[in-house]
């Protein structure tokens, strides 16, 4: 069974995100953005690539230990999975889960989210899919069940596009979500040799550079912008000091580009920041995570060290409403 919830106004949330983004003496563009219906393709090309080692890493950690994992979950589990994509880690997870009350995928590409959530429920008949097309860094709707405990599934690291602050905001977010004794299954990518870090942004094949500038052909295509992508140059490195990879787009020229009725002036050589990926130690992680009120539980890590996937129970105390 499907049922599509959507969110307001995420037309006019892209567009309003944009000409702010573009105005800030820094340009920044939210790397949400990424994902329309090409975005979201472009990534599953990335994810397959020989430089590109989360992902496969990610799935190995997951067809070790998911049956631990869904233990941690429990049995009549609401598993809500945010930033949802190609179904594949959570269909390793579901496989274990004991009779779970239903799966709510959530996700700012609706085509995307609607065509991957139709596949799932064909093959899962008994579960009850209810996707939900939302921004899940602004409050949503979940659907009301009778589920013994609520599991949010947030894999991929995508903890690390978010700066330290607004990824707390977002795990203090996560843990009202799912309440007291609710849980996160949460995959964060761990700090590593750089290069090994750098040749997995900056691919042999430039499927990284398209996708980053897949960007602005969405915007030049649904806010109306004269961009021309191709005018931009892919920028991909590692900031030491930050623990994060940063994408950037370098503009080739001088130019004043145009998005709707507003204008921005570029350098040439001057940039617009699109994405940060932070690398994480578990145990800094942790301390961080339980001020928002989520505790550790448990750990499943790759024999390298490179990727771990985290559970961690709602304790029902944000720390930082103490203070």
């Amino acid at each position: 069974m499907t049922n599509t919830r959507l969110a307001a106004g995420p037309d006019r949330r892209f567009r309003s995100d944009v000409i702010s983004g573009l105005s800030l003496a820094r340009k920044r563009l939210p790397s949400k953005y990424f994902y329309d219906a090409a975005g979201s393709r472009l990534f599953d090309r990335i994810t397959r690539l020989p430089e590109y080692y989360p992902t496969r890493t990610e799935l190995k950690v997951m067809r070790t230990h998911a049956p631990a994992m869904a233990a941690r979950c429990g049995p009549r589990c609401q598993l809500i999975e945010l930033g949802a994509g190609t179904p594949t880690k959570v269909r390793l997870l579901l496989d274990h889960l004991e009779d779970p009350e239903g799966y709510v995928p959530v996700d700012v590409s609706g085509a995307h989210l609607r065509e991957a959530a139709a596949a799932l429920a064909a093959d899962y008949p008994t579960l009850d899919v209810e996707p939900v097309v939302a921004d899940f860094t602004a409050p949503f709707d979940v659907p009301d069940g009778r589920a013994e405990r609520r599991v949010a599934y947030f894999p991929g690291s995508t903890i690390g596009n978010f700066d330290p602050p607004e990824a707390d905001a977002l795990l203090r977010r996560i843990a009202r979500l799912v309440g007291p004794g609710g849980g996160l299954l949460l995959g964060v990518d761990l700090r590593k040799d750089v290069n090994i870090l750098e040749r997995a942004y900056n691919d042999s094949a430039g499927v990284t550079a398209e996708f980053n500038r897949n960007l602005l052909v969405r915007i030049d295509r649904e806010l109306g912008g004269n961009f021309r992508a191709s005018s931009f140059r892919h920028l991909a490195f590692y900031d030491a000091a930050q623990s994060r990879i940063e994408m950037h787009l370098v503009s080739d020229a001088a130019r004043q580009v145009r998005v709707g009725s507003s204008t921005f002036d570029f350098r040439a050589g001057e940039t617009i920041h699109t994405e940060n990926s932070y690398k994480y130690d578990v145990d800094e992680l942790a301390a961080r995570a339980l001020d928002c009120g989520l505790r550790l539980e448990e750990r499943w890590t790759d024999d390298r060290g490179y990727f771990a996937v985290l559970y961690l129970t709602a304790t029902g105390l944000d720390r930082s409403e103490e203070e």
